[in-house]
């Protein structure tokens, strides 16, 4: 019953932006809607708690302890970006950001975001407690028909090419993984309950697989749902989706779209690691880790944008998720806690980078200078996020990335000194980036001023919950944790 009252208040409010034109109005469902979807899924969380690390609320849905901790993540940065998107296309509105002078042609582009925003919510969830693999294939599906849109939301040249990259290298990739997906049904030889096949069924039915079949189906469900992660090779539209879309779609991406996805691999690792051993789904795990961390080092460097430096920092730490995830044990505990503080500081620093594009016009980092004197508080809350980011102490990624790295040396000690060398090359061309656009004599017809408190609170808040979570979890947090260690 819950997660229908979470899709209804999503699918609501998009009809309502379909039919209403009053802009007000529009706002104020999303926001309702965001708001339900995030009490909810908080209430869901502490059920599945509760009842063992499963709950099952409708026949087509299932939630367990990943899925229910990926819904939190989710329903928080979602929250966060409305409340955040509300305020950034006023301003964007009243500076003509947006490119058009007719009211009633802007009020039809804020009608399409907030459309297209509550069908991605609508989606992700979807994809989130789906139980059936190929439902959740479909819905995954749906977030790249519905983000395409908001990449090129601007008109631009520029963001056209992203949005059509975003859609060719996605849409391939997720085709790569519905054919690993029928690679794994190849295990049933009885009926299907309902007509669809569910992820326990699956599961039951894994000994049924040959292993050839199943390390070639999770190569292509790696490749392709390791796609809308952002593992490198297949990163490429990242960078161009990040820095040509809306500040608060990044967000989404980098904090709601990776988590889904990679709820997905896990899935079907866990049937993959019973029928082919826990070996090859690790080698897989350290390959594209490593590749991801390499490449995000050494091409950060040479960045140009500060969104896509934001972006390659989302390709590294999903490398090192995935180095956490590959090693098991501790590594996962600390895998999940990564994802769970990656996501709320990734999300912060889009934020901050859209008020930093709205002060300063422009997403290059060698026009944004002495931020620190422009937007204080924006650039004080910048510069803490890239501290955080980074893995600086005390804040929880940190300790995540102590001990993922101390749980890789007691299997492989190369594989833990490359990844600590990687981390620390990244990390000085993010400082370097970052420091050339807070520090130094600002542009002279730059204003001074942040401008509107609602463009701070949510990093702010998103900022305060990563750190007051990486000092204390709450009890139904930590058993929901404990439940994915001893399944995944």
């Amino acid at each position: 019953m819950e997660i229908l009252i979470i899709l209804l208040s999503f699918s609501l409010a998009a009809l309502t932006a379909i039919t209403v034109r009053n802009k007000r109005i529009i706002e104020l469902s999303s926001l309702i809607a965001s708001f339900v979807g995030l009490v909810t899924s908080v209430l869901i969380a502490v059920k599945v708690s509760s009842a063992g690390g499963s709950y099952a609320s409708f026949q087509f849905f299932f939630v367990d302890g990943l899925s229910a901790i990926v819904m939190l993540i989710v329903a928080f940065v979602g929250f966060g970006a409305t409340v955040y998107s509300i305020a950034y296309l006023r301003q964007e509105t009243a500076k003509n950001i947006i490119g058009l002078s007719n009211v009633s042609k802007i009020t039809s582009r804020i009608r399409e975001y907030f459309i297209l925003l509550n069908l991605f919510m609508v989606s992700i969830f979807l994809a989130i407690v789906a139980n059936s693999p190929i439902l959740a294939w479909i819905f995954i599906e749906a977030t790249t028909l519905s983000t395409a849109f908001l990449i090129s939301f601007y008109n631009k040249p520029s963001a056209m090419e992203a949005a059509w990259k975003y859609l060719i290298v996605n849409s391939v990739g997720i085709l790569l993984a519905f054919l690993g997906t029928l690679l794994y049904f190849t295990s049933f030889h009885t009926g299907m309950e309902n007509g669809i096949i569910t992820w326990q069924m699956l599961t039951n039915n894994a000994t049924l697989l040959n292993p050839m079949i199943v390390k070639i189906a999770f190569v292509f469900i790696l490749i392709g749902y390791g796609t809308k992660v952002g593992f490198a090779p297949m990163h490429t539209w990242k960078p161009d989706a990040y820095s040509k879309a809306p500040a608060p779609i990044g967000a989404l991406f980098s904090g709601a779209l990776m988590p889904a996805a990679f709820m997905l691999i896990l899935k079907f690792k866990i049937i993959t690691d019973s029928v082919a051993g826990t070996s090859f789904s690790q080698t897989l795990f350290i390959i594209f880790g490593l590749l991801s961390i390499l490449i995000a080092a050494t091409i950060i460097f040479v960045a140009r944008n500060y969104k896509r430096v934001l972006a390659y920092s989302s390709i590294e730490n999903a490398g090192i998720m995935a180095l956490g995830f590959g090693f098991g044990g501790l590594g996962i505990f600390a895998a999940i806690l990564h994802m769970i503080y990656h996501s709320l500081i990734k999300s912060a620093l889009f934020f901050l980078s859209g008020n930093i594009l709205l002060k300063y016009s422009s997403a290059k980092i060698s026009n944004v200078k002495g931020a620190i004197s422009v937007i204080p508080i924006t650039a004080i809350l910048f510069f803490t996020g890239f501290f955080i980011i980074t893995g600086a102490p005390p804040f929880g990624i940190f300790f995540t990335k102590i001990v993922i790295f101390s749980a890789i040396v007691k299997t492989n000690l190369w594989v833990a000194a490359v990844g600590v060398a990687l981390t620390i090359i990244l990390f000085v061309g993010f400082f370097k980036h970052i420091t050339s656009m807070v520090f130094g004599e600002k542009p002279a017809d730059i204003k001074n001023g942040e401008d509107s408190v609602w463009l701070i609170l949510p990093p702010l808040v998103f900022m305060a919950l990563a750190l007051y979570l990486s000092f204390n979890l709450p009890p139904f947090l930590n058993n929901l944790i404990n439940y994915v260690v001893l399944h995944y």
